[in-house]
């Protein structure tokens, strides 16, 4: 069986040089190298071993995306869109590295330690993060982190984020121009330092610079999964004098619509909703979900590039990134009927 060793030989370079052509690490060696190690590779069928590599370098080559926020009542975290089509552009940017992926949803703090070592993981792309232990726990593995969407004030962290309170603050606005004076607001959870906080501050500075005041009680909270959508939208369903509902998910607002028609309540006809996110979801609800984009591809390459940046010691650049939101207008929001 061929070896690095033997390629090296063959091709009059080191075995760092082919090792870094095999990784896709190309930055310093001259294109007809590349070409004619290349060309070796392919005529013996040389296969890298992972096994040898994590040996050799004291790592798995593994990258692992861990959420920690873990839905209760479906138990994963892939049924998500926003997060499949994250997951997808990180996965296709390591492969291309020649690192693989694995996605987890971790609770504790001891349960991220226990994955880390027994994997090796190389590197962290985090979700859900907030300034507590857990986050405690991540920085002290002492492996490159990324944080996705997370409001955790560490200067030394790259994260990569989003105009959450501009995302919330243009769909409010954007019903309130049409002419709805109350809107509910529709998310999971709401945490402090979180995205649904930023998402709800932004809706409320809507409602002042219309001289509306805030209310309690348009603050509907649940899981996002389509059932627990449906449940709400049967609830609103009785509340007529809602007329226009902000969700802070496609998902979840895909499962308001589907509950409020199942009792008869038509979108936009009789309710108006704007979602968040812009995943496919929105284009096969009918009428076409009125939603705010994200560009989850875009942040899965931005997460994914830090992550190799800092295994490979290269200049990280911007470590905080923060990617535009803006609304796309669909079929779900009409003028209130008189």
């Amino acid at each position: 069986m061929v070896t690095l060793k033997d390629i090296a030989a063959e091709a009059g370079v080191s075995i760092t040089t082919v090792s870094n052509v095999v990784h896709n690490r190309k930055s310093r060696v001259s294109p007809e190298r590349v070409k004619k190690i290349w060309e070796i590779i392919e005529r013996e069928h040389y296969v890298p071993s992972m096994s040898a590599r994590s040996l050799a370098n004291d790592h798995s080559f593994i990258i692992g995306v861990i959420t920690h926020l873990t839905p209760q009542n479906t138990g994963s975290t892939m049924s998500d869109p926003f997060l499949s089509a994250f997951v997808d552009s990180i996965e296709k940017r390591t492969r291309e590295e020649g690192y693989y992926l694995m996605v987890r949803s971790v609770e504790t703090s001891e349960e991220l330690d226990a994955l880390s070592r027994s994997w090796r993981l190389s590197g962290l792309i985090l979700t859900g993060m907030f300034q507590d232990s857990f986050f405690d726990a991540a920085m002290n593995l002492g492996i490159p982190v990324v944080l996705i969407d997370s409001y955790v004030d560490h200067s030394d962290v790259c994260c990569v984020g989003l105009e959450d309170e501009k995302g919330g603050y243009i769909a409010t606005r954007h019903l309130l121009e049409m002419g709805h004076q109350k809107i509910a607001f529709a998310s999971p959870s709401i945490r402090s330092g979180g995205v649904i906080e930023k998402r709800l501050q932004g809706y409320r500075q809507a409602l002042a610079e219309f001289g509306l005041p805030f209310d309690p009680k348009l603050i509907f909270t649940q899981e996002i999964t389509v059932e627990e959508g449906k449940k709400l939208g049967h609830v609103l369903s009785e509340r007529p004098e809602i007329t226009g509902i902000f969700a802070s998910a496609d998902l979840l607002a895909a499962g308001i619509m589907a509950g409020l028609s199942e009792r008869g309540v038509q979108v936009p006809r009789d309710r108006s909703i704007v979602g968040f996110d812009d995943n496919y979801l929105a284009q096969l609800t009918i009428p076409g979900l009125t939603t705010i984009h994200q560009d989850a591809e875009q942040k899965g390459i931005l997460a994914t590039d830090m992550i190799m940046r800092q295994l490979q010691h290269e200049p990280i650049g911007q470590k905080k990134v923060i990617l535009p939101v803006r609304l796309v207008e669909r079929g779900s929001v009409r003028k209130p009927c008189q």
